[in-house]
């Protein structure tokens, strides 16, 4: 199947900030390519500019807490490790650490995001464990070290652990 071809949206001429955020994006690219300064509509793009900033952090944030979430699972209910949980932790630290690679400015602000990130891990693993939430420690228990780092080893097959043989 042929690909379709990539069409460039021309920018619409006024486009409103609050009335099309895709049309004024386009046009306030255009006029920083024909470096029409006074044209620029400059507190909505920096508004734009800080929103970036924010979706790098929050995403860096988001794969934090998936980390964070499973460590806590792994840790306080053993028995019920899976692949799926190692899968997870290995997926997500691959995104924190291109995240950071992207934007190398994010890991000087590790320990916030992992405080950020503890909070809502915390209360999902409570949900998700049917565990008290007072079983898991009010602040984050893991170094960023640890979160990125620790070995989190395979579990054996389901079907080992329930002590059913794969064998005839």
């Amino acid at each position: 199947m042929a690909h379709p071809k990539r069409v460039e949206a021309e920018p619409r001429l006024g486009a409103s900030y609050d009335g099309d955020l895709a049309a004024w994006s386009l046009e306030q690219a255009g006029h920083l390519r024909q470096r029409a300064w006074a044209k620029l509509d400059i507190p909505h793009l920096i508004d734009e500019v800080e929103s970036v900033a924010r979706a790098e952090r929050n995403a860096l944030t988001s794969a934090l807490r998936i980390i964070l979430l499973h460590i806590l699972k792994w840790d306080h209910q053993p028995d019920m490790r899976s692949r799926s949980w190692t899968t997870s932790i290995r997926v997500q630290r691959l995104a924190a650490l291109e995240r950071m690679e992207d934007s190398p400015s994010l890991g000087a602000q590790m320990e916030d995001l992992l405080a950020r990130a503890y909070r809502r891990a915390r209360i999902e693993a409570a949900a998700e464990t049917n565990l008290p939430e007072a079983t898991f420690p009010e602040t984050c228990p893991y170094s960023a070290d640890a979160v990125l780092n620790r070995d989190m080893p395979w579990p054996e097959a389901s079907n080992e652990k329930a002590g059913i043989s794969s064998e005839p």
